[in-house]
């Protein structure tokens, strides 16, 4: 990990929740609503036509990423509109971007 030599150990339940974030980002089509949404609200309906997937495997995905507290839902009148609850998600994927060689 670091290497600084004064960080204090992560604790089982620190690691469980770091190894949770990355497993939930660790799915492309999660990836894709990620950067979807991480500009503002979208619809569901937008949703899918960005990440270019089915609205069944696009909701199964939302579910996930608001069950993880990455999304956060929002309804407005009929339609329900998800945005990014959780910026530490983003972050982690705008460091990853950087290190990437295009």
């Amino acid at each position: 990990m670091s290497q600084a030599k004064n960080r204090t150990p992560l604790t089982p339940a620190q690691l469980e929740g770091i190894a949770g974030l990355f497993k939930i980002l660790g799915e492309p089509m999660r990836l894709r609503i990620l950067q979807a949404v991480c500009h503002g609200p979208r619809s569901v309906g937008e949703i899918v036509v960005v990440a270019d997937s089915t609205q069944a495997n696009v909701s199964k995905h939302l579910a996930l990423l608001t069950a993880a507290g990455i999304l956060r839902r929002e309804k407005d009148g009929q339609r329900v509109l998800y945005q990014v609850r959780n910026e530490l998600a983003v972050k982690l994927c705008e460091l990853v971007r950087a290190q990437l060689k295009d």
